[in-house]
């Protein structure tokens, strides 16, 4: 079973939004994405799948577009699901959050995607920062690794 987040309403309708998204490890530091909009907020790079677009190529586009860094996915983490109002849009969502290990390669450009910021953090502090329970569980399942013995990056 996929774990679930976000209050249900009665009677209310939810589309479904596949998302793809990243965390983003490198030399103890994970790259993040501060959104200035609504209201402050930091967040796992990544967002929605487009129509005919898969989820890697989606992950791409949406961690250049969010932070200006290109990446090297590495493996799928896990999934969850995060009932909530997305604001830009105007309507209820059911996301589909598909979450990977991946590295930041090389730089290409300072995000494009307005209200964003990519913001370095050390990993002792990404669970503290992140709101979105989901994407706060995928993180610190895999930095909860980063003190044993298993390495994060395989090979």
């Amino acid at each position: 079973m996929i774990p679930r987040y976000g209050t249900i309403r009665p009677g209310q309708s939810y589309r479904p939004r596949p998302g793809a998204y990243a965390l983003l490890i490198r030399d103890g530091h994970v790259l993040m994405t501060l959104q200035d909009f609504p209201e402050p907020d930091y967040q796992l790079p990544g967002g929605g799948i487009e129509p005919k677009e898969s989820a890697i190529a989606g992950l791409h586009r949406e961690v250049i577009e969010e932070t200006g860094w290109r990446i090297r996915p590495l493996r799928r983490i896990g999934t969850f699901r995060r009932h909530c109002f997305l604001p830009d849009y105007g309507w209820f969502a059911e996301k589909i959050c598909h979450v990977w290990l991946a590295r930041p390669i090389c730089r290409l450009a300072a995000p494009s995607e307005p209200g964003h910021s990519a913001i370095w953090v050390p990993c002792r502090d990404v669970a503290g920062l992140l709101r979105d329970p989901g994407s706060r569980a995928m993180a610190q399942m895999v930095l909860g690794r980063a003190a044993s013995a298993r390495p994060l990056y395989p090979g």
